[in-house]
């Protein structure tokens, strides 16, 4: 687990949300001042739902610099974008629909094309000419935001998937066994090039692979996807709520 990692532990689901929300707007505040614009990855799926309703519901207050954000997405069911299983559909409902983004800075995956494969080349293409290289010379996304299953997948990087492995693409399709469906994603090594990444989870039903995660750390790799988030240079910190914390040996205060 990466060394500039940093744990926060939440008495609610709704708490938690908040907390990473603060991040978010901390986070996307400096680098969008300092350099003009921000690079952000977001994710879908249940769990930061609360978290995009915080962030729209203080948008008329909260001074973030909304027209500098530059917003992709870190993974994608095969659904068109109007489905309601589509991620982009979450975050375009919840958060997009709500604050002053301009259109041409948003950038979905097309998980409904035809070829999933070329989608995911072509995902990586706009990545690489929109998001400035690092030290590291993958491109450098100021945050990445993920969430984590109950079985310890992160993104769409399900255990005993390829794309768990790869380590040349930054964004790969394939079929996922475990729910019989076909995703795109990022990858680990995009994902772990980030400034930033913040791993939000909650609910009673995560509690062992968040136990497994952190009791374990790096050693949970093979079999916990989420143990492979580790930022070579950048922050990572995990928000909890006590449910998805209730396993964790050695909490922080």
């Amino acid at each position: 687990m990466a060394q500039n990692r940093k744990i926060v532990i939440e008495n609610s689901a709704d708490q938690a949300a908040r907390t990473a929300a603060g991040l978010f707007r901390q986070i996307a505040c400096e680098v969008a001042v300092g350099q003009n614009s921000c690079r952000i990855a977001l994710c879908g799926g249940t769990t930061p739902r609360a978290l995009y309703e915080h962030l729209a519901g203080g948008v008329a207050t909260d001074n973030l610099p909304w027209s500098r954000l530059e917003i992709f997405f870190g993974d994608e069911r095969d659904v068109p974008p109007n489905h309601p299983d589509s991620n982009y559909n979450t975050v375009q409902r919840t958060l997009l629909d709500n604050v002053p983004i301009p259109p041409d800075k948003v950038h979905p995956m097309h998980g409904d094309a035809q070829d999933l494969s070329a989608a995911a080349a072509e995902y990586e293409k706009t990545i690489r000419s929109l998001v400035p290289a690092g030290a590291g010379g993958l491109p450098r996304f100021d945050l990445i935001l993920l969430g984590m299953g109950g079985d310890g997948h992160t993104a769409s990087l399900f255990a005993g998937c390829p794309a768990v492995k790869e380590r040349r693409k930054l964004v790969t399709a394939g079929f996922v066994p475990v729910i019989g469906r076909e995703r795109l994603t990022i990858t680990f090594p995009l994902i772990n090039a980030a400034a930033s990444v913040i791993l939000l989870v909650t609910g009673l039903d995560k509690a062992d692979a968040v136990a497994c995660l952190l009791n374990e750390g790096a050693s949970a790799a093979q079999r916990l996807p989420a143990a492979n988030i580790q930022p070579a240079d950048g922050n990572f910190c995990i928000v909890l709520d006590n449910d998805a914390a209730r396993y964790v040996r050695n909490r922080p205060n």
